[in-house]
């Protein structure tokens, strides 16, 4: 059986240890070991599902999932993590909700409570996330606000930790916006003591914020963060190649000037060809080919996006197992 490592992990069930981290909202509130035990756990289940095999941890178990923004990825891991691990999803759309518009979320946040066992959200603001963790008496898992999408950064990492084996002296360059994606593969990757790098056109940059509470962050675990605006310049000795779409949900008033000011910006063969031949490129999806990046290289043989997105269920099954198991 599966056993977790010691650390900040509390009572034992069934051989897992069962976080005393109540949310899943932003990176920076978890240690760096839980992160590492994520990991451990993330690949454990992929094995025994792999061979065919899965841990029934939530048995009986039901999670709630918020949904102001649609998602293939995000539906599809979440409610087949349950599935896998024994418990049950249930979709709830904008129509039955009207997150903070048709009812206040504090009382959802109560109502569901009473209901199910998990509170899964994918929302607009993320203020929404930390509102509802006021008051929800379950776990909150934040599967993506304006700011920050963990549940996609620990599959990244789980990704990248497969292909490479270690994450010591891995540089992982970031081109295009600065934004919720980015900011949460910066803090995974600090957990882990990697290098974060980004390329972003001028005024699309990280926040400072961002950049000095990851810095910290990775400075004690012997990674680093560097902001360049030459995409080039980022790139080289990469290990990693990293893009998202230019337009997020939104943003669409502003996808003319956006497509204009990313241009330089594509992941194509010339960029690559400034990186190393083990250089790995990924994209969280949906990807717009032809934009941030090519057919060539998305469907190329440095491409993982596929085995990328495929993390996001196991990833995940990590992060409810730890929480609700």
């Amino acid at each position: 059986m599966y056993r977790l490592c010691s650390g900040s992990f509390g009572t034992t069930h069934n051989g897992f240890r069962q976080s005393n981290m109540k949310n899943f909202i932003d990176l920076a509130d978890w240690q760096s070991e839980e992160i590492h035990e994520l990991l451990n756990l993330a690949r454990f289940l992929k094995e025994e599902y792999r061979n065919g095999g899965n841990q029934p941890l939530l048995k009986g178990k039901a999670l709630a999932m918020i949904f102001q923004k649609p998602s293939l990825r995000t539906r599809v891991s979440f409610e087949m993590g349950m599935y896998h691990l024994g418990g049950t999803a249930l979709m709830l759309g904008p129509d039955e909700i009207g997150l903070g518009k048709r009812e206040a979320i504090k009382d959802i946040a109560l109502a569901l409570s009473r209901y199910v066992h998990g509170i899964m959200a994918r929302v607009f603001a993320h203020e929404h996330l930390t509102e509802m963790a006021q008051y929800a008496t379950v776990p909150i898992i934040n599967a993506l606000s304006d700011t920050q999408h963990p549940c996609q950064a620990l599959a990244d990492i789980l990704t990248i930790q497969e292909c490479f084996g270690e994450f010591n002296g891995l540089r992982v360059a970031f081109v295009g916006d600065g934004n919720n994606v980015a900011a949460s593969l910066a803090q995974a990757l600090a957990h882990v003591g990697a290098n974060f790098v980004s390329a972003t056109p001028p005024g699309y940059e990280l926040s400072e914020d961002v950049m000095a509470d990851v810095g910290e962050l990775a400075a004690r675990n012997g990674g680093s963060i560097e902001a360049y605006h030459d995409p080039i310049q980022a790139v080289k000795n990469a290990d990693v190649i990293y893009t998202d779409t230019w337009v997020s949900m939104g943003q669409e008033t502003q996808a003319a000037q956006r497509e204009r000011d990313f241009q330089a910006y594509q992941v194509n063969a010339d960029l690559l060809c400034h990186a190393s031949r083990r250089t790995i490129v990924m994209h969280c999806l949906p990807a717009h080919r032809g934009h941030e990046i090519t057919n060539e290289v998305m469907d190329g043989g440095q491409s993982v996006v596929f085995d990328q997105a495929e993390n996001r269920l196991h990833a995940q099954k990590a992060v409810l197992a730890t929480l609700m198991g």
